[in-house]
């Protein structure tokens, strides 16, 4: 219908049966993206990756939830995935994550977290009156993460690149001792 616009949401589910599988109305597919515009990017760019994961491996993939939490994209999902391609499912979802902390959820520019009593990530414009969070220098999107293979616990460290959509290592040598402490990290 000319003049309709339909909501990209609507669109992405409708793109993707295969990550989202919708029975009837798109907007109730389990999944359904319960967030900002200005994530619509960040989560197209997803899907595209998602999907052609699971395409190579021959798996299965369902989104079970997308939704803002503390002011960045939760993305959760459930499937069965060879342990490559569940690599390379949860490494596109980092992805998605760490832009999202640097993405405003409102219109899609360079964001930071901000506060008002909730947490977002908002563009300098967006924010309107909410207190900018002050990120400690040298942690600007930076994620420490914490993953247990085969019972053997990793940490590793790695910040975000939004120009290219990547991560770099960081040497977790190179952070604050007492910061690393904190988060339960043994220097060395």
């Amino acid at each position: 219908m000319p003049g309709v616009v339909q909501d990209w949401r609507v669109e992405l589910v409708e793109t993707y049966p295969d990550l989202f599988h919708p029975v009837g109305d798109p907007a109730t597919a389990q999944g359904w993206p319960e967030v900002g515009d200005g994530w619509r990017d960040l989560l197209e760019r997803a899907c595209v990756r998602i999907r052609a994961a699971v395409q190579a491996d021959g798996g299965a993939f369902q989104a079970t939830q997308i939704k803002e939490k503390y002011g960045t994209l939760r993305f959760y999902w459930q499937g069965a995935l060879s342990p490559d391609a569940y690599v390379k499912v949860e490494e596109v979802i980092d992805l998605a994550e760490a832009r999202s902390a640097c993405t405003c959820e409102i219109c899609g520019e360079s964001g930071r977290l901000h506060d008002s009593g909730w947490l977002v990530t908002r563009c300098a414009t967006c924010a309107g009156e909410r207190r900018l969070v002050e990120i400690r220098l040298g942690f600007e999107n930076v994620r420490i993460e914490e993953r247990y293979i085969a019972d053997r616990r990793i940490v590793r460290c790695r910040r975000y690149d939004r120009d290219f959509d990547s991560f770099v290592d960081v040497d977790l040598r190179s952070l604050d001792p007492e910061h690393l402490r904190f988060l339960g990290i043994e220097e060395g």
